[in-house]
């Protein structure tokens, strides 16, 4: 004890939106866009701009299909309320408290309005995980042993796998699912642009349809968990509710996004297949097309006998 009051070890907090995976990812797909980017002025014409088109749009899906597996905001709440800051203390404190819910966790953040409030400053940011190789009980221990204050352990005990809500099961279970078609569905967008590249165009829009739809059914998935019942997470007379956040709209925009692409592949194959392959690039001149034969040589011996 240090003046009666518990010690607080300050360690490296994780952001609840961005953290280094997201970051890696980000800038991976950047050096890939500003690879081509250097490659273009060699693009003569119109397909310069069908080129930046097609390499920027197909960059962009992967680049969300990979990057919101690490995002901490696919369901996100806040809650402003009075509530105790310590354990063993009367004392309140005005705070804002948010959750966000994440594949990969949790992370509870608690600031204070103002941040310094019982001489100290309130802002705290705090992960725990419920990954393959993560032990979020343990997690949750740790945060106990450290003091963290009061309201993180209030919400993170929620969905401890010993809390009677079993949050945490229906959580888990959920966001994996949900992780696990997405990796499929990363899969499926590598197929869809070695379709591309071949080029059997009809395939890689098909193979974009079957991406838009395993990116749909990773949101199902994570849907599923709002159609149970949800313990309270209630500070006093308020209530702490959340809603879906940034990732899983984001999700759902690419997914939508994946199925407008497909479908104009699919249809301009069927219906428009002189602009489908101008568009990408494989418009061939018709009289190299059909070797049409401008000159013909005979010889004269063999017409003289007839043959």
């Amino acid at each position: 004890l240090f003046d009666d009051v518990y010690p607080f070890y300050l360690l490296q907090r994780k952001v609840f939106v961005f953290d280094v995976s997201t970051i890696i990812v980000i800038v991976v797909f950047l050096t890939f866009a500003c690879s081509f980017l250097l490659i273009i002025p060699g693009i003569r014409g119109r397909a310069r701009l069908y080129w930046t088109f097609r390499v920027l749009l197909s960059l962009t899906m992967g680049v969300v299909i990979v990057a919101v597996q690490f995002t901490g905001d696919w369901e996100t709440g806040w809650v402003t309320a009075n509530t105790s800051y310590k354990s063993f203390s009367h004392a309140l404190v005005n705070v804002d408290i948010g959750l966000h819910v994440g594949l990969a966790g949790v992370n509870v953040t608690l600031r204070g309005n103002p941040l310094n409030q019982v001489n100290e400053t309130i802002d705290y940011n705090e992960h725990f995980a419920w990954s393959f190789d993560a032990d979020y009980d343990h997690s949750y221990s740790e945060g106990l042993e450290r003091g963290l204050p009061t309201p993180i352990l209030y919400v993170a005990e929620k969905f401890t796998m010993q809390s009677p809500c079993s949050m945490q099961r229906q959580y888990r279970i959920s966001s994996h699912y949900a992780s696990a078609t997405l990796w499929v569905a990363f899969c499926t967008w590598l197929i869809s642009n070695m379709l591309f590249s071949m080029p059997v165009l009809v395939y890689g829009g098909y193979m974009l349809l079957v991406t838009g739809a395993f990116m749909i059914f990773s949101l199902l998935s994570f849907s599923t968990v709002r159609n149970s019942l949800m313990c309270p997470i209630q500070f006093g007379t308020a209530i702490l509710r959340t809603g879906y956040g940034g990732s899983f709209w984001l999700t759902l925009v690419i997914g939508l996004l994946c199925f407008v692409a497909g479908i104009s592949v699919v249809a301009l194959h069927y219906f428009n297949l002189d602009l489908l392959k101008t568009f990408f690039d494989l418009h061939e001149d018709k009289a190299e097309e059909y070797q049409e034969m401008t000159e013909v040589y005979v010889n004269p011996h063999f017409v003289s006998k007839g043959l």
